[in-house]
């Protein structure tokens, strides 16, 4: 691991941690030229399937665009990143637990649609207002009825 000071290459693991449930692994470092410390996060590399866009593009599943859209969404709301991650998580196993080579984006969109209306109103309807694309205030209104109506039910 290359020291992010000296950028020596070479470098001894001085405690290891799992983070996250176990998905992750941290590793506290030192390097053995400087002898500074720092720290390593290790993730295990899975595969996802490819994910067919809307116009009917491929292309891999990323999962930093999705953080930053559900982020964008829950932004000033009382969201944590832990708990954006943890969604994101959750749509990850799904993902895997599917076991196909190619899920439309619209999946993964209603998912995430899903879990952040049991998550947070707001954050629910800003995803949703860009994830469908609403053309007019009519469009934007009847889904703030929808939330309405399920508030109501509850």
């Amino acid at each position: 691991m290359k020291c992010p000071y000296c950028g020596n290459i070479e470098s001894k693991v001085i405690d290891s941690r799992f983070v996250n449930g176990g998905a992750n692994i941290r590793r506290r470092r030192e390097c053995e030229k400087c002898g500074r410390r720092f720290t390593t996060y290790e993730r295990i590399e899975e595969s996802f399937p490819m994910i067919v866009k809307k116009d009917g593009r491929r292309e891999e599943y990323n999962r930093e665009k999705l953080f930053h859209g559900i982020a964008k969404a829950c932004e000033k709301r009382p969201i944590s990143v832990e708990t954006i991650n943890s969604l994101i998580d959750g749509i990850e196993r799904h993902l895997q637990e599917m076991d196909v080579p190619e899920v439309a984006s619209s999946v993964i969109g209603e998912k995430v649609m899903r879990e952040l209306h049991k998550l947070d109103e707001v954050a629910y309807v800003r995803f949703a207002s860009v994830y469908r694309s609403f053309k007019d205030i009519n469009q934007f209104m009847e889904e703030l009825e929808e939330v309405l109506k399920t508030r109501k039910g509850k």
